[in-house]
């Protein structure tokens, strides 16, 4: 069914969310969720939000997943020094339970999709544009983490690729509570012309869902 109509206040700043819209949810994984070298101790406050959106969309929400590397030391440059680094996060230490998707994300997909990478950005691999594409994608609706690591790469390609943007901004969380303030406040001043920003409720009552093409 539709979303309630927005009041003026709580209209998005270029407009309701359409048909071309998608839901890309950054990263909400056990490796991040559970306690590990890279916990990430308020994901679990944000997941209620970021659960609802995907639930209300779970058609047109693609996961992304960052999968380590196999074994320590692999990649090259900057990626083995930093796999050296972190030998206790590769998939031969943690096993691969703990690359998939938290449970209630998890039993979202399908219908929604997942888009794995093995970086930051979600750009330098085919999946997540070939998925877009499939999808029509015009608008992109941005939740999960980390606000100033893979959430970051994400918003970037996609400001480059000229994509609407809309991050969920109590649908984001960080490890650091220190730089999560200081990119809000960069996306706030500094890309106020390509990227919009919204709470998951005021997404959802600015998303016609029963516009949204059935797959």
């Amino acid at each position: 069914m539709a979303s309630a109509t927005p009041s003026d206040t709580d209209a998005l700043p270029n407009g309701p969310l359409g048909e071309d819209a998608v839901h890309v949810c950054v990263d909400m994984q056990n490796l991040f969720y559970r306690e590990t070298a890279w916990h990430t101790p308020w994901m679990g406050r944000v997941l209620p939000r970021v659960f609802h959106l995907a639930a209300a969309v779970p058609e047109r929400t693609l996961f992304t997943r960052f999968v380590p590397a196999r074994h320590p030391g692999e990649g090259r440059g900057c990626w083995k020094r930093y796999w050296e680094r972190w030998a206790e996060m590769t998939v031969e230490r943690l096993g691969e339970e703990m690359v998939a998707l938290v449970p209630e994300l998890a039993a979202l997909a399908p219908p929604g999709a997942v888009v794995d990478k093995t970086v930051y950005s979600p750009w330098l691999e085919p999946g997540l544009e070939h998925a877009l594409a499939e999808r029509r994608a015009g608008t992109l609706v941005i939740t999960g983490g980390e606000t100033d690591v893979c959430v970051l790469a994400t918003v970037l390609g996609a400001v480059d690729r000229g994509y609407r943007i809309v991050l969920a901004t109590d649908a984001v969380c960080s490890s650091s509570d220190e730089t999560h303030d200081a990119m809000m406040t960069l996306y706030r001043q500094r890309f106020g012309q390509q990227l919009e920003v919204a709470t998951a409720d005021q997404i959802l009552r600015n998303w016609t869902v029963s516009q949204l093409p059935q797959r």
